[in-house]
């Protein structure tokens, strides 16, 4: 199924990965919200558990081995276009994510895989709803 224009919600999942007063992040490769940073994610895939696609987003955008924990969120992401109609629609359940091994690198649809020191979060062209996600989490002060 298309991302773009779908015919029913996709189930996606991401991951805030800290480690040592720092927190991962990717800098989009694709739509939405591409060239702004954001945290590693993607889609479900069948027979895989949301656990097991949070642990091979991480892994398949930044290199990083992760255990993931419990869940932070769960929202809802819908894009419109131009006409009003649903360009994007994507639930998502982010999860805490702890670093267990592998070397920092971006690939697939991550143009670039950093940490970022909290206090520097500022900085970056975050996407909202991470915004919103590191603020519930207390990782990003406004």
């Amino acid at each position: 199924m298309s991302k773009e224009y779908p015919s029913r919600p996709l189930l996606g999942v991401g991951s805030v990965i800290v480690s040592r007063g720092k927190v991962v992040l990717v800098r989009r490769g694709s739509n939405p919200d591409y060239g702004l940073w954001s945290i590693p994610g993607g889609l479900v895939n069948p027979g895989e558990t949301l656990r097991e696609a949070c642990a091979r987003e991480s892994f398949e955008e930044t290199g990083i081995v992760v255990e993931v924990k419990e869940p932070l969120e769960i929202l809802d992401r819908i894009v419109y276009d131009d006409e009003g109609h649903v360009k994007y629609h994507f639930v998502i359940i982010d999860y805490r994510a702890d670093p267990k091994g592998g070397r920092l690198k971006a690939s697939t649809d991550a143009m670039e895989a950093i940490y970022v020191d909290f206090k520097d979060l500022k900085n970056y062209q975050i996407t909202e709803t991470v915004k919103n996600l590191l603020r519930k989490v207390g990782i990003m002060k406004d």
